[in-house]
């Protein structure tokens, strides 16, 4: 079956994925995409863009499959005479409708509408954890009622019948390739792994592990994740203070590197107030690193239900014991860990993303 994936934002977990479901799928697939950068524009204007290029190119595809950052409704009009018969997937890495506003940014429900209507235009809403379906559908009856009439409450029930849940591969069999031969012997090395935004809340993270090495604990900090910031003020606060416990500090264009990083240490963290699924942790969980994650998002599916006392957290107080107690006491992390992640490798789950797309074919 031939398949173009439609992508307006190519970048981190939106292009891993897409490329990676290209390199293991039995199906032939096609990526339409554009740089991942300009979020608000991308949602706004991506779509006449890539319906332009999708008519240049004349491609007739089986399925169309779109992520959330295109406007489908947009490139179906602009498409029609190819694409008035082609049914159509809508895959949510994230969503406007409960994605924490920046501090820049400017509160608007135009973005949200459009996730809503473009999942209204495609044949089956699917989202990348259970805990993302249920927040999607939690949130839209709000969004919704906030206008002034013809509110189409009842098309709720309808993409809820349509909507399932498909986690995101992860290249994890790559990682064990790249398992170093000896352990690391030195101090913990705590890893703090993921972008350096507000919604990834680091100022929790740096503030614990400043007030930790207040204690003169003996440890080391990684910081990675990519940073399209201008200014990080608070991480290069951090990095003066922390000084030479940092033995990583910003991205890791090598995947080398990083799956080295990923076996050498101790713990993986999360602070996050957005996380619709949790690669980056997955990752680290996968390669032997115990998770100290909050008690919110996906967090919990992530980790089995017997580990949730001595893993998650609910405060910044709870973050910062559960840090001190792996620096102080680095037991071995159980098998456990590595068994409820290794589901999500690509090549443990290609043959369900497969099948789902027969069948939606079939529409």
């Amino acid at each position: 079956m031939k398949i173009v994936i439609v992508e307006p934002y190519d970048t981190g977990s939106h292009g891993q994925w897409m490329r990676g479901l290209q390199r293991h799928s039995r199906h032939q697939i096609t990526l339409l995409t554009l740089e991942g950068q300009f979020w608000q524009w991308r949602l706004l204007g991506g779509a006449v863009t890539l319906a332009e290029r999708f008519r240049r190119l004349e491609l007739k595809p089986d399925l169309i499959v779109a992520s959330d950052m295109l406007d489908l409704t947009t490139f179906l009009a602009l498409t029609r005479p190819t694409t008035h018969n082609i049914p159509a997937v809508i895959y949510f890495h994230e969503n406007q409708l409960v994605y924490p506003q920046g501090p820049r940014q400017k509160l608007t429900d135009h973005y949200a509408f459009i996730n809503y209507v473009s999942a209204l235009a495609a044949e089956a809403v699917v989202f990348n954890s259970k805990f993302h379906r249920e927040a999607f559908f939690d949130e839209l009856p709000r969004l919704l009622k906030h206008f002034p009439d013809h509110n189409n409450l009842e098309t709720i029930g309808r993409l809820s019948r349509r909507s399932y849940v498909l986690p995101v591969g992860v290249d994890l069999v790559s990682l064990d390739h790249l398992r170093p031969a000896a352990t690391d012997d030195g101090p913990p090395i705590i890893l703090w792994n993921h972008r350096w935004d507000f919604d990834k809340n680091p100022r929790s993270f740096l503030d614990a592990i400043t007030r930790l090495a207040n204690e003169d604990l003996a440890f080391r900090v990684a910081i990675t994740g990519e940073n399209f910031r201008k200014e990080a003020q608070e991480f290069e606060k951090a990095r003066k203070h922390l000084d030479n416990r940092i033995i990583q500090y910003g991205y890791l264009s090598s995947f080398t590197d990083y799956a080295k990083l990923l076996w050498d240490a101790d713990s993986v963290v999360s602070t996050a107030i957005q996380d619709f699924f949790g690669i980056s942790i997955v990752e680290g969980m996968y390669c032997g690193c115990w998770p100290i994650l909050p008690n919110r998002l996906n967090y919990p599916d992530l980790v089995p239900p017997a580990w949730h006392q001595t893993t998650l957290y609910a405060t910044d107080e709870g973050l910062y014991h559960r840090l001190r107690e792996r620096i102080l006491a680095p037991h071995p992390t159980p098998g456990d860990f590595r068994s409820a992640v290794a589901g999500f490798d690509w090549q443990a789950l290609v043959s369900t993303y497969d099948q789902f797309f027969d069948e939606i074919a079939l529409f």
